[in-house]
Order: C-alpha cells, then structure tokens, then sequence
C-alpha cells in the first residue's frame, strides 16, 4: 500500500513553521521538516504482512522502546490523515509480534537472519538481535497503543494490545520476584561491566519490594541494581491506559489486572523508591535494590526521571517530581555537566562531558517556561555541528565532537519539543495538570 514519506505539507506541520518562523531563525522549521520526513523516508520498512519494520538508524534492527518514541511526535499528525495512521498501525502491529515472540528481548531483526549485536550471547534466536530485558521495552509500546487510540478513535489494533498487554503484566509479575521466579538469564564475555549481568547473568541480588525488575536501563546498560525506578513508573502509566483500553473493550478482567499491577507498582516504588536529600529534599532515586542501595542519578534516555510527564503520568507540578527535577538538573547528579556550548544530562552509555540532544528536548517537553522551552529548541539547533540532524550526544565544548551520526530518536526529540513550542504538539495526550 506505501507508508508516506514526507509531511512537508501537511496542515499541521505548515502551520508549526509558520509558528516557528516567527521566533527569527527559518531553521527551526527546516529541521522540524528535516527530522521528520528522515523517519519516514529512511527508517520505515513496509513487510510482506503489511507491518513495518523501523530501524533506529545506523543500527540495522528495531527496538522496542525507539520505534515507539520515533512515531510519538506523528500522533500530533494523525487526525484526518488515514495514510499517517496506518504507518502507526502497522509498527504497532510488529511490535505485538515481537513481544509475543520473546517479551525479554529489547531489539529485532527484520527477518530470521541470525544478525546480533554480539553473536556469542545466550540467546541464539535468530529474530532476536539483542535479548537485554528491560521494562521500558514492553511499556513504551503499550503507551504508544494507548495515545494511538486517543489520537485516533481507531480500535484496529485494540485486540493486538489487550493480547500483548497480557504478556507484559506475566512478566512484569514474574519479575517482581526476579530472584525465585524468573529464569531469564544474560552473560555477554569480553565485555565491558554495564554489557553484562552480574551473578552468572542473574543481575546484583535483589530483595521483593512489590517493584518489577529490569536487567538493562534505557540506554540499554546493566542496572547497577535492578529496581529502576523510571522505568517502574512508565510501567504503571501503561497499564494506566491498559485498563482504560480494556474497559473501552469490555474487559473488566484485564482492567482490574492492569489497575491492580499498577497500584503496587507506584506503591513499591514510593516507599522503596525515594530518598531523603541533605539538598533538596525528597527525591526519586534512579535505581534501588529493596536491601538499602540507592543510586542517585538520572540518565538521558527514556524513561528517565527527568521524563516522568512525559511517560508516567506524574503531573509536572507533583512536588516530588519538581525536587527531583531540581536535582537531575544540577551538579549532584553525576551525569549532568555544563560547558561553553551547552550545559544538561548525559549518560554513561556515552563518553563523559557529553550531553544528549534527547535529554534536552525532554527538559523543554516538561517545562511550562515558554522562554526556556524556546532557549533549548534553539541550542539543539546550535549544537547538530551544521548536520541538520541531532546525534545521540555531543561534547559539552565541541558539538562537533558527537556519538552516532544518525540517531533517528533524537530526531524525533527535536521534532516532538519543536510542535510543542509551535503549541501543536502531543502534550494533551500525556500532561496530567
């Protein structure tokens, strides 16, 4: 059928750069153009079975977590336009396929081909290119159903999402009791420490808290204790809009699992999940174990604490939210830095001093600052060294200095704070007030 390949002139994107043009740098709007038709035209695979395969850019296989995050800025895009809302379908519908085939996997191959980031890990599946658990993984999809349905009307792929719904909240379950119920298992060799599990690939112990586990964060390094406490909040917010998906189904069964899972979740993780800071207070930790460790820092992928407007429903005036908000963006947080060229969050997926385009989009997407919002839209415009695109991250004093030419979530970052500061964007669809 053809998925688009541009929306160039679509109604909404015209009128963003109408917006945009009016702030005085005519870029602004090309690389809101640029971003988005990138996706479209270079990252979208339609498959025999009428799915479509999207990559992430220069890595040749799809995860879970970024083909959800790519499409989140065309949920803005998508009243009227039947063609944009069946390239959506169509992801959603892969995705479903994926989680049935292994909910433990992170990333995937476009066909049976063996392909693998490292072809010595246990998993020897050959769909599977990577099989690091992590939560988001099964949550970010479900969250894309959900806002996909809000966006749309469309139930086409309501049965696909009730069905996968049921698989993640097994796992989530199971998970809850990593150390005597799960046997999912990851031992990578010759490896760095954060590509690895520790304990014969079982992760750090862990105590039962009523928190599900992870193996892997976001940025798809080792939980350094496998409560991740991001990603326990975006697993709620899903099963949020798993049960509103169920009622809507009449599936009163699903939506009291759902509502259940995620009371406890929210539950285990403010009584486990949250310190008290000589500093600032009551805080979200990043990571605990349920035996009394605490790592307090955030990290610039999503889910990250920064993030929890934009993927937990935690509505960005929640007090909590705020004091961690004032910690993340400041020098205690290890990963935070400040430099001639731009100051904010980076990751230790990444060389230090580096900054992520992804990490300040997500500062703008959950400011009500009209002039900060703005001020981060214009340095992530600063700091794309002339490319046109933005890259996984760049050195705090030289963005010319960058990791990944070709990072098609951030671009997609940069487009989702771009229509929102055009006042265009998704924002209904996730701001709690």
């Amino acid at each position: 059928m053809g998925f688009p390949t541009t929306v160039k002139d679509h109604p909404v994107v015209r009128r963003a750069i109408h917006r945009l043009d009016a702030l005085g740098d005519p870029r602004l709007g090309e690389t809101l153009i640029r971003c988005l038709d990138d996706t479209l035209a270079r990252t979208i695979q339609e498959m025999p079975d009428g799915t479509a395969f999207v990559v992430t850019g220069d890595i040749p296989a799809m995860w879970l977590r970024d083909s959800s995050t790519q499409l989140m800025p065309y949920l803005a895009l998508l009243g009227d336009n039947p063609p944009l809302q069946d390239l959506v379908l169509a992801v959603l519908h892969r995705q479903f396929q994926q989680i049935a085939h292994d909910p433990y996997a992170n990333a995937f191959n476009a066909e049976p081909s063996g392909r693998a980031h490292d072809p010595g890990d246990l998993c020897d599946d050959p769909w599977v290119w990577e099989e690091k658990y992590e939560v988001d993984s099964l949550a970010l999809p479900l969250l894309l159903a959900h806002r996909f349905w809000r966006a749309t009307g469309r139930t086409d792929h309501v049965p696909g999402a009730l069905r996968t719904a049921r698989t993640a909240i097994g796992v989530w379950r199971t998970e809850q009791d990593h150390e005597h119920r799960s046997t999912y298992r990851f031992r990578r060799d010759d490896c760095p420490p954060g590509d690895t599990l520790a304990d014969g690939g079982r992760g750090t112990p862990v105590a039962r808290t009523g928190m599900t586990w992870s193996g892997f964060r976001p940025s798809d390094d080792a939980c350094r204790y496998g409560y991740n406490v991001p990603a326990n909040l975006c697993a709620a917010a899903a099963l949020d809009g798993v049960a509103e998906l169920s009622r809507h189904a009449q599936d009163p069964g699903l939506a009291d699992s759902a509502t259940r899972l995620a009371a406890e979740l929210r539950a285990a993780t403010l009584r486990h999940g949250t310190v008290e800071h000589p500093g600032f207070g009551r805080i979200y930790a990043y990571e605990v174990d349920g035996r009394g460790s605490t790592l307090l820092m955030d990290d610039a992928n999503m889910p990250g604490l920064l993030s929890l407007p934009l993927v937990a429903n935690v509505p960005v005036t929640d007090p909590l939210y705020l004091a961690t908000r004032r910690f993340v963006l400041s020098p205690a947080n290890p990963t935070w830095c400040r430099g001639t060229a731009a100051e904010g969050i980076g990751s230790p997926h990444t060389p230090d001093d580096h900054i992520w385009p992804i990490a300040l989009a997500v500062q703008g997407l959950t400011s009500d600052d009209e002039a900060e919002r703005v001020a981060l839209l214009r340095t992530l415009l600063a700091t794309d060294a002339g490319t046109g695109q933005m890259h996984e991250s760049f050195h705090k004093d030289d963005p010319g200095r960058y990791t990944r030419p070709w990072f098609s979530w951030a671009n997609a970052m940069y487009a989702e704070l771009a229509l929102d500061v055009a006042g265009l964007g998704t924002r209904p669809l996730w701001a709690r007030a």
